[in-house]
């Protein structure tokens, strides 16, 4: 089977080609200034009461789901999710193989702005150049994703350079033990085990199982991806997680607040 991490990398990088220019980390500390501070990614993760944390994910279609909800509304979505009192939200902005956008991320912190509690978001797309940081300031996001697998050493320095700048945090994806070293040597302050293998999407939550327990005490751990039901939280909980991030089951679940209440109670 073809790879798909790396069809889906090198499609990124052709994407994004036509906005790319050179990002000062100047330019994204005066932005960090004169933007609304959004909430934090972190703290909504690991509250002092020890509570589960819970990203509700914002996600259309996948490559291995398929189709999933594609045509609802992501400010509908948002909704839902705040109702459901979900600490934190990943917003897909990749639209050829997700189905989002920007727009979606705009639309969703627009509507946090105005209609409180505000959630901070996740832009969730295949980081590969501080350009995308810029823009997901400038969308205001929380936090950006840096899938340690996918890019080499300087990439990710200068991107997880860029979100610090920015005053954004930074999710550090991982997959095997190897990528966790390299994104402990870069400083990372969260990590995603995420259970499935976006070479051939096939979805493990033994991985959170072996990699959490290694994780230094400071960091935050989070299982990310095949995560559906109160056995699956209560696995990787038992592992260490402090929260979960989940998609495809929220984005079918006829009440959303009633499965991340169950998701809790493990």
């Amino acid at each position: 089977m073809a790879d798909k991490l790396t069809e889906i990398m090198a499609w990124k990088r052709q994407e994004i080609a036509a906005s790319v220019r050179p990002v000062d980390l100047g330019e994204l500390r005066s932005l960090r200034q004169r933007l609304p501070r959004p909430p934090s990614f972190a703290a909504a993760l690991r509250p002092a009461n020890g509570q589960l944390g819970v990203i509700a994910e914002i996600k259309r279609r996948s490559p291995s789901a398929g189709a999933i909800a594609a045509d609802v509304s992501a400010v509908s979505q948002a909704r839902r999710y705040q109702a459901a009192h979900a600490s934190a939200l990943s917003v897909l902005t990749d639209q050829k193989y997700f189905g989002g956008s920007l727009d979606d991320l705009r639309a969703v912190t627009n509507h946090f702005s105005s209609t409180p509690p505000a959630l901070p978001c996740l832009r969730k797309d295949f980081m590969v150049h501080p350009i995308q940081v810029l823009e997901a300031a400038e969308a205001g996001a929380s936090a950006i994703l840096i899938i340690v697998r996918a890019l080499d050493d300087t990439e990710i320095a200068q991107l997880f350079a860029a979100a610090n700048a920015a005053g954004l945090d930074t999710l550090f994806e991982i997959h095997r033990e190897d990528e966790l070293r390299r994104a402990l040597d870069h400083g990372a302050q969260i990590i995603g085990v995420n259970n499935r293998d976006l070479a051939i999407f096939r979805t493990d939550l033994g991985l959170t199982e072996s990699l959490i327990p290694r994780f230094p005490a400071h960091v935050i751990a989070v299982s990310e991806s095949g995560i559906s039901t109160p056995a699956d939280v209560h696995r990787v909980r038992q592992a260490g997680a402090h929260a979960i991030l989940c998609g495809e089951a929220l984005m079918r679940a006829p009440d959303p607040a009633a499965l991340i209440a169950s998701f809790r109670a493990c």
